[in-house]
């Protein structure tokens, strides 16, 4: 949950948890069995959804069939939401002005599940747990997403941080948490608590901490204003920037890949830059590369595919598909139409997300969602909204 913030052939079984989200006016290709439909809001469930994605708009959320796209609940819900997959086959984080509240989405309600604070901001799924971090508070909640069903609020560790700061969390599979360090003008590393949440490690050389994402073999990554920092067996490494300002501000990982797809920043005074490269961070090699697409992107446009592949939707509407280890630019499939990303981080523009082998790409200038299979580059399903949407997300797949 960020402010500025959000191949090789595709086969095999995807990985369920490489989630994170072309061009029908400019040779986007339907099959003859694509749909098209016009959505219906429905004022209560009669049954429970399938796979269900979630997509927020001006007022409230629209969960969706993860299939036909098919939409099956409006819920009203005024102020700026956000919404995270929780983890789990059923469930989403929503993030609203009085903290995380979590939707049954298969059900399409709301639980009795709040974390209340201000600021709600990252949602962190790794090694089966979910962590949510609060930015209002500096309150870290670490979960089994397995236990939302029993319709309580989980049993979990908690943390606090010692000053409140934008930051974001991550449990590791042996119950190491790391952390970021920072106050409300200041960012500048992280640390890393034992299961106990005593302090085993700190790293203070990164400045403008901002966003995470872990890569095969548990490596984690914060993003800094000159660089990454990684963390493995029990070590901080960075990784510095080509440039003195060079900031990564959101990463993407995949357990199928030590290399992580992150942002590129170069200009600190820009009021928005557009920029027009990615960087691939090799977690093995220690080493970071760029990549320049020729075409800007947002931090909503980041994700990975079901090998490693490394994913970014384009302002020129396709979605560009890089070999995460040669860096090479290796399709662009058509999504939607062209694009420019608003100069406020709030405003809707298309959103990429990806479960298994399909992508799921938002259209708010044509209220509309496409389903895109990844392997094919064909545009499965569409469906046009009532209302424009911003965020999208969904549930880990597997009903």
């Amino acid at each position: 949950m960020n402010k500025s913030t959000p191949a090789n052939a595709l086969k095999g079984a995807a990985l369920a948890l490489a989630v994170s989200t072309v061009l029908t006016a400019c040779g986007g290709t339907d099959s003859s069995s694509d749909a098209k439909a016009e959505a219906t809001p429905s004022a209560t469930p009669a049954t429970e959804v399938r796979d269900p994605l979630v997509a927020t708009f001006d007022g409230g959320l629209y969960i969706l069939d993860g299939e036909s796209l098919k939409l099956t609940r409006t819920i009203e819900l005024p102020g700026f939401n956000r919404v995270n997959p929780a983890g789990d086959e059923d469930h989403v984080i929503v993030s609203t002005d009085t903290g995380f509240r979590v939707l049954d989405a298969t059900a399409q309600t709301f639980t009795a599940i709040e974390y209340e604070g201000a600021k709600p901001g990252h949602v962190v799924r790794h090694a089966g747990r979910t962590v949510l971090f609060t930015d209002g508070t500096g309150e870290v909640n670490v979960f089994d997403p397995a236990d939302l069903g029993k319709g309580k609020k989980p049993q979990g560790r908690t943390y606090t941080s010692a000053e409140a700061h934008h930051g974001v969390a991550i449990e590791l599979a042996g119950g190491e948490l790391l952390s970021t360090l920072g106050t409300e003008e200041k960012r500048t590393g992280a640390l890393v608590l034992d299961e106990n949440n005593e302090e085993i490690a700190r790293n203070e050389n990164c400045p403008g901490v901002h966003g995470e994402a872990a890569a095969r073999d548990e490596a984690v990554a914060v993003g800094c204003e000159d660089g990454i920092l990684i963390y493995q067996d029990g070590e901080f490494t960075k990784i510095d920037a080509p440039d003195d300002y060079g900031r990564i501000g959101n990463q993407s990982g995949s357990d199928a890949s030590p290399i992580l797809l992150g942002d590129y920043k170069t200009d600190p005074e820009a009021e928005l830059e557009r920029p027009t490269r990615v960087s691939l961070i090799d977690t093995e090699k220690k080493k970071l590369r760029l990549v320049d697409l020729g075409v800007s992107y947002s931090f909503r446009s980041l994700a990975r595919g079901p090998e490693g592949e490394a994913l970014v939707l384009g302002t020129d509407g396709a979605i560009h598909v890089i070999d995460e280890n040669s860096g090479r630019v290796e399709r662009k499939i058509p999504a939607v139409g062209s694009w420019r990303e608003p100069l406020d981080w709030q405003q809707p523009r298309p959103t990429l997300f990806v479960r298994d082998a399909t992508a799921y790409v938002s259209d708010p200038s044509e209220k509309a969602l496409h389903a895109i299979d990844l392997e094919t580059g064909e545009k499965t399903t569409s469906v046009t909204l009532p209302e424009s949407t911003n965020e999208l997300s969904g549930v880990v797949a597997g009903h």
